[in-house]
């Protein structure tokens, strides 16, 4: 029987104006001390950022989320917290914050792969896909 590997998550959020609370899901982060997996996925729907907040900056929003995505993948040159071990470079991507990209709290779970799991949550939480209606 395979093992069963804990893993932590925490959905990526786009909050436009964070005094009103209200945000649109635009990614998942994981990470799996065991498995020595840290990844993120993301996908801006701009057209529905737009109609939720008119005004919204959707360039920044991109980079924002590229500065996550370079933190995450470990890129060296992009700053001092990429080059961070793998669990502190995952605490500091879902520390509290109050700007335009938030994160969720962090939940556990357990999984096999957590590539496949990265992805089942991406396409859940994210996506919508397979969620009743």
């Amino acid at each position: 029987m395979q093992e069963k590997y804990l893993f932590e998550y925490a959905v990526i959020r786009i909050v436009p104006k964070v005094e009103r609370e209200e945000f649109i899901n635009a990614g998942v982060v994981l990470y799996c001390a065991k498995q020595k997996f840290l990844q993120m996925r993301f996908y801006v729907d701009e057209k529905r950022l737009i109609t939720f907040s008119p005004t919204l900056n959707i360039p920044e929003i991109y980079e924002y989320l590229g500065a996550f995505q370079r933190i995450c993948n470990g890129d060296k040159g992009s700053s001092d917290i990429a080059k961070l071990p793998i669990a502190e470079r995952f605490r500091w991507l879902t520390a509290t914050r109050s700007t335009v990209v938030q994160t969720s709290k962090v939940h556990p779970g357990f999984c096999d792969d957590a590539a496949d799991m990265i992805e089942k949550l991406y396409h859940q939480l994210v996506l919508m896909e397979g969620i009743a209606g």
